[in-house]
Formats: C-alpha cells, sequence, structure tokens
C-alpha cells in the first residue's frame, strides 16, 4: 500500500472522528435545550397557580394577598418529574414566592445540571436561567 493511501487512510479517520465529536455535542446541546424549554413550562404553570392562589380570598383556601403558605404540591403531585425537580428557593413572603427547577440534563457550563429560577409576584413574573 502506497504512502498515499496511507496518508488518506488517516486523514478520513481524523475527519470521521470530529464528525462524531460534532454530533454528540450537538445532541447534548439539543437535549439540554429541550430540558430547559419543558422546566420553563413547568415554571410557568407554576407562577400562575401561585399567582391565583395570592388572589383567592383565605376563605376559600387562598393567600388573600400573599403568598405565604402556598405549597407547591398544589402544583405538582410530586416534586420530582421526568423533567426534574421543583423547590421553593426560601419561605413564600406577603410580596413574592421564588421557585427553582433543576433539570435532568447537563446545562450550559456542561458539569452541573439545567437551572432555572422564577421569581413570581402579584403582577409578574421574573423567570432567569441559571444554568
Amino acid at each position: 500500500m502506497g504512502t498515499q493511501q496511507i496518508l488518506l487512510i488517516i486523514l478520513g479517520a481524523i475527519v470521521i472522528s470530529i464528525a462524531v465529536g460534532l454530533g454528540i455535542s450537538m445532541v447534548n446541546d439539543y437535549n439540554s435545550s429541550t430540558n430547559r424549554d419543558a422546566l420553563a413550562a413547568d415554571l410557568s404553570e407554576a407562577a400562575g397557580r401561585a399567582q391565583a392562589y395570592f388572589k383567592m380570598p383565605t376563605t376559600l383556601a387562598g393567600g388573600g394577598g400573599s403568598f405565604v403558605g402556598f405549597d407547591l404540591h398544589s402544583v405538582f403531585r410530586t416534586l420530582r418529574t421526568e423533567n426534574g425537580t421543583y423547590a421553593l428557593e426560601a419561605a413564600p413572603t406577603d410580596s413574592a414566592v421564588v421557585i427553582v427547577a433543576t433539570g435532568t440534563n447537563d446545562g450550559n457550563d456542561n458539569v452541573s445540571r439545567v437551572k432555572l429560577r422564577i421569581k413570581v409576584m402579584p403582577s409578574r413574573t421574573e423567570l432567569s436561567v441559571v444554568n
């Protein structure tokens, strides 16, 4: 076998290795993005329920103008779903509640999991991507 043929085989192996590496990276990015989107949808649902709790009178098991007493179990049966886990960052206050979601896929740093945070206030929400 000639030198030129060996060189073409080596070059072909290098190109295939790079293509496989890029393909794996693209799949991982897609999975993280999909997980992030699913968590954002779940957090939006939780935010809507928290705002409904805030507006509901205490006589109807609501907050009566406060988030104190809001429980995530009213949104999720279990706080661990196929998309990730959900927790209150701190105890709800009269004016806000903060919910954190941790996903099942690696986040932007490729070390820790996808993580989103939503701050729910009476008339608006602030969603942020932590990782």
